[in-house]
């Protein structure tokens, strides 16, 4: 009975404030209209998705950065989390502060630098013309391609530290051991990354990819403060889709709550393959 009784509070809250509005937004997307004039239009909205030029251009956009961002980061995540396991590195705690530190940053003040680092007579342009990689400025805000890399290469910055504190948490629970036999033996220190860090860190590595993924497909603030989508719809996501509907367009809500139905199905579908591949692996 105690129990149940310490448990009631997190769980009334778990569900007035998250599967209360889950509700309540697959209800609004099957209603077109706004205010009073709501009317019952079953299966519309999810039907406009697929004849939505823009939906489609995000949804491609979400997976071009799914692609890039995700396997980049958790590799170097779990590079930077072994480098921070050496026994032999000096200056643990002050590395492990530096690589968390741009997680915590404000994200309007990261948008800020970033955006005078990579405008056209920005500090990167300045640097690649002084070195004498580039003939002529990058146009790095404002072309298609050039403008996703920003994405991604901001994305990186902020979250790969993150993530190496899980890879961290997971290889400090590895026994010392099983490294001083494999070193006895002679394997290389390449050779106990393959065959014994990254299988013993496997959950971890499944954990932090379905985490990557869902964050990656629900991404909002490094396009909307960076690029606000442009230019056209070139950095435009599935998040910033949805707030263009609800805030910026002529209010289109129901139709909105389909769009974030839709990112649910996705997220649900890529870790359900992910946790597959895993316990196959």
């Amino acid at each position: 009975m105690w129990g149940w009784i310490f448990v009631f509070p997190a769980t009334a809250f778990i569900f007035i404030l998250c599967f209360y509005p889950m509700i309540q937004a697959f209800i609004l997307s099957l209603q077109s209209g706004l205010g009073s004039n709501l009317y019952f239009s079953g299966l519309r909205n999810y039907m406009r998705l697929f004849q939505d030029e823009i939906f489609l251009a995000s949804l491609i956009n979400v997976l071009v950065f799914l692609v890039l961002q995700v396997p980049i980061m958790l590799f170097l995540a779990l590079v930077l989390a072994v480098i921070l396991n050496d026994e032999k590195l000096k200056f643990k705690g002050m590395f492990r502060t530096m690589i968390f530190l741009p997680c915590t940053v404000a994200l309007v003040s990261a948008s800020i630098i970033f955006r005078s680092f990579f405008a056209t007579e920005g500090l990167i342009n300045s640097i690649l013309l002084k070195i004498g990689f580039l003939s002529s400025p990058i146009p790095w805000l404002t072309h298609p391609f050039w403008a996703k890399i920003v994405i991604v290469l901001v994305t990186i910055w902020r979250w790969t530290g993150y993530t190496s504190i899980f890879y961290l948490a997971g290889l400090q629970n590895i026994d010392n051991s099983i490294y001083e036999a494999a070193r006895i033996d002679g394997v290389s220190a390449l050779q106990q990354f393959s065959r014994i860090t990254i299988p013993l860190l496997k959950p971890i590595i499944v954990l932090t990819a379905i985490m990557s993924t869902n964050g990656t497909l629900q991404l909002f603030a490094e396009p909307k403060t960076l690029t606000n989508g442009g230019p056209g719809a070139s950095t435009l996501t599935l998040s910033l889709h949805i707030y263009n509907l609800s805030f910026v367009y002529n209010p289109q809500f129901g139709y909105a709550a389909a769009v974030s139905y839709a990112i649910l199905i996705l997220v649900a579908c890529l870790s359900l393959i992910q946790i597959r591949v895993g316990d196959k692996s």
